[in-house]
């Protein structure tokens, strides 16, 4: 007598071959269609201009041609001249052009960063005085870095204030609420000029949330 559990083994084992047969290819091909949806998804993504994404950015780099300030070079540094004419502002320049600078959303204003669209921002810069040591940044002290709201007047306020102290390098970084229209100024204060390298001074914004 034939045993009934090969028997029903031998019955059901063609319509599992043809249901998995069927499965492998179905499976393979949805995941297929996937991957090369995710792909030009990116595609299409990095096509779009960062503004339209909601990433307002900028890096900016020292502009020397429009600083305001006049200096002078002595035994070896480069010192601000003082009087009243003295302007504390420093001037940047981004695009393109100058390599590893960029502008997205902001827009520079006569040197200075003006903001195109409300939010929370992280700022960040760092500056480097030029043929600086520890002894001479201590002899020409006080030297200080503002980073603040310069316009427009009603919201005039300081975002960062940092101190060289005895070195020749400061460096920071906040997150801060901005709006429309707010313009960003950092002025330094002291007898020692900004490096013009653009490794050691630098200066950004990056638009974080809403």
């Amino acid at each position: 007598m034939p045993e009934e559990g090969s028997g029903c083994s031998v019955r059901r084992r063609p319509y599992g071959c043809v249901l998995r047969a069927a499965l492998v290819p179905l499976v393979a091909g949805l995941v297929i269609c996937l991957v090369v949806c995710i792909q030009r998804f990116a595609q299409a993504q990095q096509q779009l201009p960062l503004e339209s994404l909601g990433w307002d950015v900028a890096e900016l780099q020292l502009n020397h041609t429009e600083m305001g300030s006049r200096h002078v070079v002595q035994a070896g540094l480069e010192l601000l001249t003082s009087g009243p004419q003295q302007d504390p502002r420093l001037y940047w320049q981004g695009g393109p052009a100058l390599g590893r600078s960029f502008l997205h959303g902001p827009e520079l204003d006569k040197g200075q960063l003006r903001i195109h669209r409300d939010g929370i921002y992280m700022v960040h810069i760092q500056v480097t005085l030029a043929i600086c040591s520890s002894t001479t940044a201590s002899r020409h002290h006080p030297t200080t870095l503002a980073v603040g709201i310069c316009s427009p007047a009603s919201r005039s306020i300081s975002l960062l204030r940092l101190s060289f102290h005895q070195g020749c390098t400061i460096a920071s970084q906040r997150l801060t609420p901005l709006a429309r229209g707010d313009t960003l100024c950092t002025n330094l204060t002291g007898t020692l000029l900004p490096s013009r390298n653009t490794d050691e001074t630098f200066f950004g914004v990056q638009w974080v949330r809403p």
